[in-house]
């Protein structure tokens, strides 16, 4: 089980969402593959809590990976996305989403929002180490009440989140925020992982 990205991402109702804080940890992959799959983590939340309706929580898996995002809307319009693998289990991921959720607008004021460069939140690389053991969110379940109300859709691949007749591919090819060496990386992962599908 492995917590690879945690990322706060602003979603105004109207204009562009932009990422207040985003820690990571891919140390599972190699020094030179750090840089593009980063690129392509952040890329990946940003788009999920897009395109997540505000109030709702949901999981959208992409290959090997899990986005969990929870769009908490409100006043703030704040979205939680965290990206795992298919192992870490559903309720502690939201349980620590709602957490970080609480932690980050009680200790940033929402007038830093507009300037995201001036942002600290160390907290978030504290909450990825932390929680790479899912059973250390058991400090946090008293919030899982909260979760057992509220429904959590969970979508088999990215493609189900992305508007009718929009593909992954086509939003990676059009992407200002990916480098080239990301989109070839992202193509090349995708055809490996192809390879080896048995029908």
């Amino acid at each position: 089980m492995k917590l690879y990205s945690l990322a706060i991402v602003l979603v105004p109702h109207s204009g562009a969402s932009s990422t207040l804080t985003q820690a990571s940890d891919l140390s599972s992959f190699s020094f030179y593959q750090r840089g593009s799959v980063g690129e392509f983590m952040s890329f990946f939340s940003k788009t999920v809590a897009e395109r997540t309706p505000a109030g709702q929580r949901q999981s959208v898996q992409e290959n090997n990976y899990v986005a969990h995002v929870y769009n908490r809307g409100g006043a703030e319009q704040l979205a939680g996305v965290l990206i795992t693998d298919q192992e870490y289990p559903v309720r502690p991921a939201f349980s620590l989403l709602t957490k970080v959720l609480d932690d980050f607008t009680a200790k940033v004021p929402q007038s830093q929002y507009a300037n995201p460069a001036g942002i600290s939140f160390p907290e978030a690389t504290a909450y990825l180490q932390k929680y790479q053991d899912p059973r250390q969110a058991d400090a946090i379940m008293k919030v899982q009440q909260e979760l057992d109300e509220t429904k959590i859709v969970l979508h088999k691949t990215i493609e189900s989140v992305l508007q009718r007749g929009e593909k992954l591919d086509n939003l990676v090819d059009r992407s200002q925020a990916l480098s080239a060496q990301s989109k070839m990386f992202y193509k090349t992962a995708k055809k490996q992982n192809s390879c080896c599908v048995i029908m």
